[in-house]
């Protein structure tokens, strides 16, 4: 086995812990002795044991004069657990292979830490794989904002619904299962007061081998929500976020909501509204608030009009679609978005690094926006 081949073995091992270690990486680790592989580890939750840890303890003695892959710089600071540079020293290893350097600048540091006591590193192996698999880490790292994720389900002739508002369901069950996977794997769900209206959703993780639930964020710039909505009295280990405009202080029914609100154990979070609009949430300044409470990944199933805002601030960047071999023929069916659209072709929106996938007669398209 080549180096590559020893790094997808590492980032196998990183991405079973995708949904369980935010705000940390997912990080895997493989330790290499005379070909052979000695020792396996990755990151399993937050505040436990790093993959290194993990694949070195399991090596045993045979670490010594090993090499490790990976994942992720190893972490050169004390945090919830010691730091990992001090566990490859320690254990004598003679070679460090990296995919990708550690964007944390209190984490990082390892790499000449390890250079320093003679520890020969190289990294860059597999790293364009490694960030993908830690898209939301690096962004938030970055930018201070969650990376975003937006996602619609529709006919083949574009449309979400019927004219009544119907839309169960549009896709199978393979492909719903998908979605759930998904929701495990982000921080937080958002959507907008017009889908609680209408649909009354959990916004739930709900798959048979178990599952996160994201923390749900509705946008409801007047609290206009019903008391009684699933959202608001859910047995979840995950909370519930309305994010509101600013509430002045003269407005005594909006303030007396706000606190039975918060009675029910939810969140408010004040907002800024649009200024080019002077209604519905700025969501470039709700990512900023979003970032401060490490959210580093957000999935966006809000309705039509939550998805043409979204697109249209520039916060996404991922869309992904499930199309059904369906059509609803005939023009008062919902559409995927509404708003202001382009004038041209020219002024669309691009995807690039397209992944297309199957789910039984269903496609899923997915694409970073350029």
């Amino acid at each position: 086995m080549n180096h590559e081949a020893y790094m997808e073995m590492a980032l196998s091992l990183a991405a079973r812990g995708v949904g369980w270690t935010s705000p940390n990486p997912n990080v895997g680790a493989v330790v290499v002795k005379d070909g052979e592989v000695v020792g396996r580890g990755w990151h399993k939750e937050c505040g436990g044991p790093h993959a290194e840890v993990f694949a070195i303890d399991e090596a045993g003695d045979l670490a010594t004069g090993a090499d490790i892959y990976v994942t992720l710089e190893p972490c050169n600071h004390t945090g919830k657990t010691p730091p990992c540079t001090e566990k490859i020293l320690a254990a004598g290893i003679a070679r460090v292979f990296i995919a990708m350097p550690d964007p944390n600048p209190v984490a990082s540091g390892g790499i000449e830490r390890l250079r320093a006591h003679g520890v020969d590193v190289v990294c860059g192996i597999l790293e364009e794989e490694a960030k993908a698999l830690n898209q939301g880490f690096v962004k938030h790292m970055k930018t201070g904002k969650p990376f975003v994720i937006a996602k619609t389900a529709s006919t083949l002739d574009g449309r979400t619904a019927t004219s009544t508002g119907h839309s169960k369901w549009i896709t199978g069950p393979s492909a719903r299962r998908h979605v759930h996977e998904l929701r495990h794997e982000v921080d937080a769900i958002l959507v907008g007061i017009g889908t609680v209206n209408a649909d009354d959703p959990s916004l739930t993780c709900r798959l048979e081998k178990g599952g996160k639930d994201p923390l749900r964020i509705v946008l409801d710039s007047r609290l206009s929500i019903s008391e009684n909505a699933k959202v608001l009295r859910l047995n979840s280990d995950s909370d519930t976020v309305l994010v509101s405009g600013p509430i002045q202080s003269d407005d005594t029914e909006t303030l007396e909501k706000r606190a039975r609100l918060k009675a029910l154990g939810v969140q408010i979070l004040e907002v800024p509204l649009n200024e080019a609009t002077g209604r519905g949430i700025d969501l470039d300044q709700l990512m900023v608030a979003l970032g401060k409470m490490k959210i580093q990944s957000l999935l966006i199933e809000g309705g039509a009009g939550v998805l043409g805002s979204a697109l249209e601030a520039g916060v996404v960047d991922m869309f992904r679609i499930y199309l059904a071999p369906k059509l609803l023929t005939g023009d008062d069916g919902h559409p995927i978005t509404t708003g202001r659209g382009p004038l041209s072709m020219d002024a669309a929106l691009s995807l690039s690094r397209l992944t297309v996938r199957h789910f039984d007669n269903d496609v899923m398209i997915e694409g970073y926006l350029t």
